[in-house]
């Protein structure tokens, strides 16, 4: 039995089509319970919103966990205009031009949603010429166009729509016969969809795994503390899996595994990055060893936390991170096949 990509492209499409930007996750969040209920694995919710499920193991002294975040990037009305359009503050590390001219939705606090455009304030160029072009695209700079009869701020507040409401971006998923998965947000809902076929696998196999082991869904990775909290005192292995970064100067693509060996919080625990270099090589995954110059995860939000773990990162290779993402299955495939050889290895000796 091997692990199903179908099910790992299927249920990433669902995740991706679940509007969750950080601070705004329930929906997801249940859906996440929801399927872990369907597969019979136990699972807490956490105080801050995040989904903590755990695999009892033949050796219950030592823990291990693996994390992959479901929160997005997003934005929040930050301002209503007097003439009826929305300005937004971001929510995530990301630019205005990486969602210029995108479809977005405005959820509003009793539930109602309305849907709009992201735009600059001088679109259009036969009004506005060279500046259409050349005017930079910052938070004064942008609105969102309503796709409502809207003129006026008292018109935009009959409809309910207030500061503070969510706004999420249309995600586009598209998945193509040659096998790429174009869409938002496979950063890095294209993660916990190999967490969820690694666990499916494991069910069906009737697998046990030689550590108990705890799989973290977490809520708050974009804004820096998604998986830095609900650690049980038993773990001494974390393994953060999110997105390898792709771009001039590094050697992870669309279609490997992507192990780091160091990001801006710094290297990543030499022994375990060793360890998951050997596991890729015996199984014949094709992996890439990398650097993330401008990148945090779950994993180093934990150790700036306090908590004395031996810590990696790995991750199907994503281009154009933050912006309108692809990846292909081949990178979801090695990612969960070195996933599903790192929980049945050894964990590291100190």
């Amino acid at each position: 039995m091997s692990l199903s990509t179908t099910y790992m492209v299927d249920t990433f499409c669902k995740l991706a089509n679940t509007p969750s930007p950080t601070g705004h996750t329930d929906k997801v969040m249940a859906w996440i319970e929801s399927e872990l209920n369907n597969l019979g694995i136990a699972h807490v919710r956490t105080n801050k919103g995040a989904v903590l499920a755990t695999l009892p193991g033949k050796n219950n002294a030592k823990h291990r966990l693996l994390t992959a975040h479901v929160d997005t990037l997003g934005a929040m009305v930050k301002e209503i205009k007097a003439n009826g359009r929305l300005k937004l503050t971001l929510i995530g590390g990301f630019t205005f031009n990486a969602v210029e001219g995108e479809y977005c939705t405005i959820e509003t606090d009793s539930g109602r949603s309305y849907t709009g455009t992201i735009l600059s304030t001088k679109a259009s160029v036969h009004v506005y010429s060279r500046e259409a072009g050349k005017m930079e695209r910052t938070e004064s700079n942008m609105e969102v166009r309503l796709d409502e009869k809207v003129k006026s701020k008292d018109d935009v507040l009959a409809l309910g729509i207030r500061v503070g409401d969510f706004v999420s971006f249309d995600p586009r998923v598209s998945v193509t016969e040659s096998g790429f998965i174009k869409s938002r947000h496979i950063d890095d809902k294209a993660s916990v969809a190999i967490l969820f076929g690694v666990l499916k696998h494991i069910r069906e196999s009737g697998l046990t795994l030689p550590y108990t082991t705890h799989f973290l869904i977490s809520n708050n990775e974009e804004i820096g503390y998604g998986g830095n909290s609900n650690i049980p005192e038993q773990v001494v292995e974390y393994l953060a899996v999110d997105m390898g970064a792709i771009g001039d100067g590094q050697t992870t693509d669309e279609y490997c595994v992507s192990i780091c060996a160091k990001d801006s919080s710094g290297p990543y625990h030499y022994g375990l990055r060793k360890h998951l270099v050997q596991l890729a090589e015996e199984q014949g995954l094709y992996y890439q060893v990398d650097i993330y110059p401008y990148y945090n995860s779950d994993a180093s939000a934990a150790l700036k936390s306090g908590y004395d773990v031996v810590h990696g990162l790995i991750g199907p290779g994503v281009d154009a991170s933050h912006s309108y993402e692809r990846t292909h299955t081949e990178s979801l495939e090695n990612t969960g096949k070195l996933v599903l050889a790192y929980l049945q290895s050894d964990i590291m000796q100190a």
